[in-house]
Formats: structure tokens, sequence, C-alpha cells
């Protein structure tokens, strides 16, 4: 509920902006805003992901994918998330957030997201998420492919993507996940 009027915002622009491939860069202006930041005056860690949350909805609708999955009843969670920051974004900076799909495996899509000013990048986000069924249960992304018409080769995902998705996963949710301390 962060983002709620920017969400509204983009969710009724996105459509009208100009179509996207599934493999395109999407890319979505904002502006940091005074509700955005900490008490340093620059954007708040935890608005980045709310942020990427617009930009990863951009790109589903401006490629068609969101309009197929939701009339599946198909909808995406995040499994996976990760940030790196170089410079921060301070109040009223004006910024590019840009979003790819970068490839994908057999239970997800990885995509990656960049905030931009001026060409440069500020800070950069790897996501891993999955699709989940309104009636239960999880999309295979072999349905995912065939639901969105991904008729594309897949993206040549970096190594160390697939190696990072291994090394952040938790347990699948049937089982115990006990929080122990060693």
């Amino acid at each position: 509920m962060n983002l709620i009027f920017r969400t509204i915002f983009h969710r009724l622009l996105s459509p009208r902006r100009s179509a996207l491939g599934v493999t395109d860069v999407g890319t979505v202006s904002f502006r940091v805003l005074p509700t955005d930041i900490d008490v340093l005056r620059h954007l708040n860690n935890g608005v980045y992901f709310s942020i990427m949350d617009i930009g990863r909805m951009d790109l589903l609708i401006r490629s068609g994918g969101w309009q197929k999955l939701s009339a599946k009843g198909y909808y995406p969670v995040m499994a996976n998330e990760t940030m790196s920051f170089r410079k921060s974004l301070n109040l009223w900076t004006k910024f590019d957030l840009e979003t790819r799909v970068v490839g994908y495996d057999e239970k997800a899509v990885f995509v990656e997201q960049r905030f931009v000013v001026d060409g440069q990048i500020c800070a950069q986000a790897m996501t891993r998420a999955r699709f989940l069924k309104r009636s239960g249960g999880t999309v295979s992304v072999a349905e995912l492919l065939d639901t969105i018409g991904w008729d594309a080769p897949q993206p040549a995902m970096p190594d160390w993507v697939q190696e990072w998705a291994s090394h952040v996963a938790l347990p699948v949710s049937r089982v115990d996940a006990p929080s122990t301390w060693e």
C-alpha cells in the first residue's frame, strides 16, 4: 500500500504506452517524492522494492502478458530479491527504472531492474518470480511461457544468477523451516 496511488496511475497508464516484447527493456520514469524518503532525505531502501513492483507490472502489461495471465487467474509473487546500492537518490531526483527479463528456469522467471540517473546506474536488483493460480497451486514455467506466447529464444542468463537463486532459496512451504541460529 506504500505506493498505491503510483501503482494505480501506472496500471492505467501502462496500456497506453508503446508495446514491448517480453525480452525488451521497459523503462518507467519517476521522481523521488517526500513520501519516499527517510530521515537522510534519500530514497528509503524499502521504497526501492515497491517501485520495482511497478516496473515489473509495466513490463508485463506492455508486453501483453498481464492480460493473458489475468484471464487465466495467474499472478506473480516474489520468491527472491537482492539489491546493490551505488549512489543515493535524493529528494526530487528524477530517475528511470529499467526492467528486463534475464531468463528462467523450470520454476521461476528472473528479472533484472536498474535505477538510472543520466545514464548511470545508482542501484541494481535481481529478482526471481513465481506465478500462482488464484484457484490454488503454482504455474509451471512451461504453462507460463505458453500462456504469454513466448516465442523468443531464452536469453543467456548469467551463471551467477542461477547460483544466487540456489544460495538464497528457502525450503518449500510444505516442509518445516525452523528458525535456529548457529
